[in-house]
């Protein structure tokens, strides 16, 4: 007989303590929220919010080819990228469909972090490690025995510098954004991020599960004596979207390509990578779809899948992501549409549970901060 295990981030514990409130994610037991997703979507636009992602896939590429390898099997140049450095870049099958959107850190000339989505790491992993065989590289799957927590909004700075020696305070401060380093926070040796999926500024600290409680307890402190609160993913997902940002499975999947979602900018076509063929195609070709922000002038929001319509009520499009902004006060959506009706301005409606609701398309970035 065989048992399966549901994984488990090394926090639950803390995070029951907290009074979190649960979600079934890719398997996870996430929390989605502690007191209210709408407090804390407006403590890390305004302070600071402190999420636990380690459900989040962390697989190491390493070897004198790991480059090249990275190269062939994502859509861009990472072998380009400068030690410290950071890259978003997407995984494509061979008709061009996105596998996933990933983040790639570079800490040495040969050591890659490529960083998955919870739902795809172990697709990704697989990839890779198929995608390897002709290279010298080593694909090394450290999702299980890899926590990561990340500290976002406004404050997220002093946060990170109140928990470090005063020579990596200014390390801190100065560190780029998609940059990282190794760094020593609440005496527990991390990697440190300035990436997140907020919109704000933010770190993400990755640690070895064993010393993840440790690290949590320390960032939890010094963000509530700074007025922030832990959040969990339901604000997160709110606040990626103000930000306008692709989430896997909604904007992305297998019949996605990346110039209809408009990532076109990370694919690189003047090398060899899996996909390229049917991208070069695609890019070559006028679009039928592309993906556009629709902002709503009423308090009824557009979910996913509902339809979106033109001036004689013909269907032009579904929507992929919707939610009334906390931060906007009205109602903001990610959906793919006929090319033709792309440009900003254009009147549209939303089918929502049966009654049209007007919506105007605008910039997928509905929210940037100051």
């Amino acid at each position: 007989m065989t048992l399966t295990t549901t994984p488990e981030s090394p926090l639950l514990a803390e995070h029951r303590a907290l009074g979190a409130h649960f979600t079934d994610f890719a398997g996870w037991q996430m929390p989605l929220k502690y007191s209210s997703e709408l407090s804390e979507h407006h403590a890390v636009r305004t302070k600071a919010g402190l999420f636990d992602l380690s459900h989040m896939g962390e697989i190491a590429v390493t070897g004198t080819e790991s480059g090249a390898l990275l190269d062939y099997a994502l859509a861009g140049e990472l072998s380009k990228i400068a030690v410290g450095r950071a890259k978003y870049s997407l995984l494509c099958n061979s008709d061009g469909g996105v596998i996933d959107d990933l983040v790639v850190y570079r800490l040495t000339n040969e050591h890659f972090l490529v960083v998955a989505n919870a739902a795809n790491a172990s697709a990704v992993y697989r990839e890779l490690t198929a995608r390897a065989e002709n290279f010298s590289a080593t694909v090394d799957n450290q999702s299980s025995e890899t926590a990561l927590i990340a500290v976002q909004g406004p404050s997220a700075q002093d946060i990170v510098q109140a928990l470090v020696s005063g020579q990596q305070a200014e390390a801190v401060a100065e560190l780029k954004y998609y940059a990282v380093t190794r760094a020593v926070v609440a005496d527990v040796d991390v990697l440190l991020a300035r990436t997140g999926y907020t919109g704000e500024d933010g770190f993400e600290l990755y640690v070895p599960n064993i010393q993840s409680v440790q690290l949590w307890r320390a960032l939890l402190d010094a963000t509530t004596e700074r007025g922030g609160v832990p959040a969990g993913l339901a604000c997160r997902d709110t606040l990626r979207l103000e930000a306008g940002m692709a989430l896997y499975g909604h904007e992305l999947n297998l019949e996605t390509n990346p110039f209809e979602a408009g990532l076109g900018r990370v694919v690189r076509l003047n090398k060899d990578f899996v996909g390229r063929n049917a991208l070069q195609q695609l890019s070559e070709q006028a679009p039928q779809k592309v993906l556009v922000g629709l902002e709503g002038g009423g308090r009824r929001a557009a979910r996913a899948g509902y339809t979106v319509h033109d001036a004689d009520g013909g269907t032009v499009g579904t929507v992929t992501s919707g939610a009334l902004s906390p931060t906007l006060g009205h109602p903001i959506a990610l959906a793919f549409v006929d090319v033709a009706h792309r440009e900003p301005g254009t009147a549209l409606t939303v089918d929502i549970r049966g009654k049209k609701e007007p919506f105007v398309v605008a910039s997928p970035q509905f929210y940037r901060r100051s």
